[in-house]
C-alpha cells in the first residue's frame, strides 16, 4: 500500500464510506452455496449405495472441521438435517433431505428460499448406476436419468438446468433387481474405495464453490475420463 492508498484509506474510514469490499453497514456478506446430499433417512438404509449422496457431504463437512479441529454437527430442521461450514469467504450450506429420495425436491425448494440461493449456486450430489464404480462426474445439467430424486427436484424447480456429481454405482444387477441393489450395501472391496473418492468429492465441490462448475468439470472429468461436458 502505498502513501497515497495510506491517505484515501484513513479518509474514508473518517467520513464512514464504504471501502472496495464493503458496503453501506460494512462488509459484503459471503457468497452461499446449497450443497445438496440425497439419500434415504433411517438406520436400514445407512451405508447403502442410493445413500452415497449423504456421504459425500458428510466428507466434506468432515474436511473442513477436521482442519479445524472440530466435529461435525447436523442439525434436524425442516426438510432434513443441515450444517453449515466455510470455505475461503464461501458458506456452504450442506443438505442431507429428511424426505426420502422421491420428495427431495420439496428440501432442496425450502432451503433454497430459506437461504435465497441462487440457481447457478445449488450443487446436488448423487449416486449414479449409469457410470461405473467409483467413477465421478460433474455436469452443470441434463436428464435424470431416471433417479427419482433428480426427477423430484426437476419437477419442483422447474428445470433440469442444475449442477449435480454424480457418484457411480455400476450396474452389476440382473433385470427387475435395480431397487434391491441401490439399497444394498456395498461389497468390503468397494467399501475400500469409497473413503478415497469422497476425498475426490470434496475437492471438487470446493473448487465448484471458489472457481466455478467449468473448472471443477475440468479437473474432475478429465480424471475420471469423463470428459469435460
Amino acid at each position: 500500500m502505498n502513501i497515497f492508498d495510506s491517505i484515501k484509506k484513513l479518509f474514508t474510514k473518517a467520513t464512514g464510506q464504504p471501502q472496495k469490499g464493503e458496503r453501506e453497514g460494512g462488509l459484503q456478506p459471503m457468497e452461499k452455496f446449497l450443497i445438496v446430499g440425497l439419500g434415504n433417512i433411517g438406520p436400514e438404509y445407512v451405508g447403502t449405495r442410493h445413500n452415497i449422496g449423504f456421504r459425500m457431504v458428510d466428507a466434506l463437512a468432515a474436511s473442513v472441521n477436521e482442519d479445524k479441529g472440530r466435529q461435525t454437527e447436523w442439525e434436524d430442521r425442516r426438510y432434513g438435517f443441515v450444517t453449515r461450514i466455510s470455505v475461503k469467504g464461501r458458506q456452504l450450506i450442506l443438505l442431507k433431505p429428511s424426505t426420502f429420495m422421491n420428495l427431495s425436491g420439496n428440501a432442496v425448494r425450502y432451503w433454497m428460499q430459506q437461504e435465497k440461493i441462487e440457481l447457478p449456486h445449488l450443487l446436488v450430489c448423487v449416486d449414479d448406476i449409469g457410470l461405473p464404480f467409483g467413477q465421478l462426474r460433474m455436469k452443470p445439467g441434463g436428464s435424470d436419468g431416471g433417479h427419482n430424486g433428480l426427477k423430484h427436484i426437476a419437477q419442483v424447480l422447474g428445470t433440469q438446468q442444475y449442477a449435480r456429481l454424480r457418484f457411480g454405482l455400476g450396474n452389476d444387477f440382473y433385470s427387475g433387481q435395480q431397487v434391491d441393489y441401490v439399497l444394498g450395501q456395498f461389497p468390503p472391496e468397494q467399501e475400500a474405495v469409497i473413503p478415497e473418492r469422497t476425498k475426490e468429492t470434496s475437492a471438487a465441490i470446493k473448487t465448484f464453490c471458489l472457481a466455478g462448475i467449468q473448472m471443477a468439470m475440468n479437473q474432475l472429468n478429465r480424471k475420471h475420463g469423463t470428459g469435460s461436458h
